[in-house]
């Protein structure tokens, strides 16, 4: 366990590395996700057998060091994924810089844990050597927007029209912070 926190609602969550246990909740994380039309990158369904090689892949990344990641658990169920991956880690130009994603289900949003999980990451991130986090997301999500400007994040760009979705055309802002 990483720390234990509490939640403007009152439940506690338990910040922690993700390990092989956690495929179930894994799956049902990103498929409520996608059901949800959330502003990610994955738009489709994960099959089981994906999703147990993302994680596989994954952990082995930990293990070897070039990803840095923390799940959220609430009630024995994971309802937060995040991670720092170094961006290039065989290219020593690009070795300072990281990666970060973060997931959370619609229940445990707007309680203060999207803050704290960041919060928690880029410390790790600073422990690992770091120096700088990128991280891009939908022009669109106000929320997340609101999220990483509250940690430090800067819009640093925007790519016009990088996503389409449900027809429409979506820009993705790149975000950054120095560490």
């Amino acid at each position: 366990m990483y720390k234990e926190v509490g939640l403007r609602d009152g439940r506690k969550a338990i910040l922690r590395a993700p390990d092989w246990h956690d495929l179930d909740d894994f799956l049902g994380l990103i498929n409520e996700l996608v059901d949800e039309h959330v502003a990610i990158l994955r738009s489709t369904h994960s099959s089981r057998s994906e999703e147990a090689e993302w994680l596989a892949e994954r952990l082995a990344a930990i293990e070897m060091g070039s990803v840095i990641a923390l799940v959220a658990e609430v009630n024995g169920k994971v309802v937060a994924s995040s991670d720092v991956a170094q961006r290039t880690p065989q290219n020593p130009e690009h070795s300072h810089v990281g990666v970060l994603g973060i997931v959370v289900l619609k229940n445990a949003r707007g309680v203060g844990l999207g803050k704290v999980l960041m919060g928690s990451l880029l410390q790790l991130a600073k422990q690992a050597g770091l120096k700088v986090i990128i991280l891009d997301m939908f022009a669109n999500n106000t929320a997340a927007r609101r999220l990483y400007e509250s940690v430090g994040f800067v819009e640093v760009g925007k790519i016009p029209k990088a996503i389409h979705r449900d027809g429409k055309y979506i820009d993705l802002v790149r975000f950054a912070i120095e560490i």
